[in-house]
């Protein structure tokens, strides 16, 4: 590669003026551009398909492959630095820097909180775009994802630019994660009735519902005996679920079995409550009792 002494020899031999700064300003561009064309043309390619192999999303991977090219053009200006033998100057501005990278880590603890939070969703992928995530008594579609936060819209319309930090040090419960999802709803019937026939008439319904799956096939558990009612658990799944559709399922469901409730003479109980207690009376002794006539 260039040298600056040689260079600047040639030049004051032409009898330009600051040869040994011209010199040393034309390595520092040569040397910066061919590292940093190198950057791009050999390690960018490898970081790419380092990534596809990890079976990270478009989005994902855009935001890692950003910070390794500014990576590579902090290598090019390092490598420009000494090849142009701005030693001192080099030594001078790395004092600087790490005392502004000092000072501005203290001042963006946060912002480098959330960033590292970003870089664990995208390698860990707790949840991807289109997922339906719940956190900390909040729910949502996951709209975006950044280095820093990440937006979810909830199912009232409302967008949510949530810190990654947030996603990161709680627990996340990501319903949609994998391809079936488990439902669970509590019938009530009452002692009088049939608990066989309320059973098979939940496990029928489910078998006629299009959305609700044949395998793992729907199951009933008696799972209370509350003060009302006897608590009959039904357990259904869907396939390929997402909110709308397993509310969707999930309402008509219970429709149908109310329904067959309502024909079979099947009861669901009202709960009963049962009120204790005494009433006592003070300030009566001021109470003057009517004359008799």
């Amino acid at each position: 590669m260039m040298q600056v002494q040689p260079l600047a020899d040639l030049l004051d031999g032409f009898g330009v003026p600051a040869a040994g700064s011209i010199a040393s300003a034309v390595v520092f561009v040569v040397a910066f551009v061919l590292v940093y064309a190198l950057g791009k043309a050999i390690v960018l390619p490898i970081v790419d398909r380092s990534l596809k192999s990890r079976d990270l999303d478009t989005h994902a991977r855009r935001p890692l492959k950003k910070v390794v090219s500014i990576g590579v053009v902090f290598v090019a200006i390092s490598v420009a630095f000494g090849m142009a033998e701005y030693g001192n100057f080099l030594q001078s501005l790395a004092t600087i820097a790490a005392a502004a990278t000092l000072a501005i880590g203290f001042a963006m603890q946060d912002v480098i909180k959330n960033f590292v939070a970003g870089v664990f969703i995208y390698t860990d992928k707790p949840f991807r775009i289109g997922d339906w995530i719940e956190w900390d008594g909040n729910s949502g579609v996951v709209e975006d994802i950044s280095l820093r936060v990440s937006r979810v819209r909830t199912f009232d319309n409302e967008l949510l630019t949530v810190p990654n930090s947030n996603l990161t040090d709680g627990v996340i419960k990501n319903p949609v994660a994998k391809e079936q999802l488990r439902l669970k709803f509590m019938f009530g019937i009452g002692y009088d009735d049939d608990i066989d026939k309320a059973t098979e008439i939940i496990l029928e319904e489910a078998r006629n519902h299009p959305e609700i799956m044949d395998d793992p096939e729907p199951s009933v558990r008696l799972v209370e005996l509350g003060d009302s009612s006897v608590g009959l658990q039904s357990r259904i799944w869907i396939k390929d679920p997402n909110r709308a559709d397993f509310v969707k399922t999930r309402a008509e469901y219970v429709k149908t079995v109310k329904e067959r409730f309502d024909a079979e003479d099947i009861n669901i109980p009202y709960p009963n409550r049962t009120i204790g207690g005494g009433l006592e009376m003070t300030g009566l002794d001021g109470v003057v009792e009517p004359a008799d006539d």
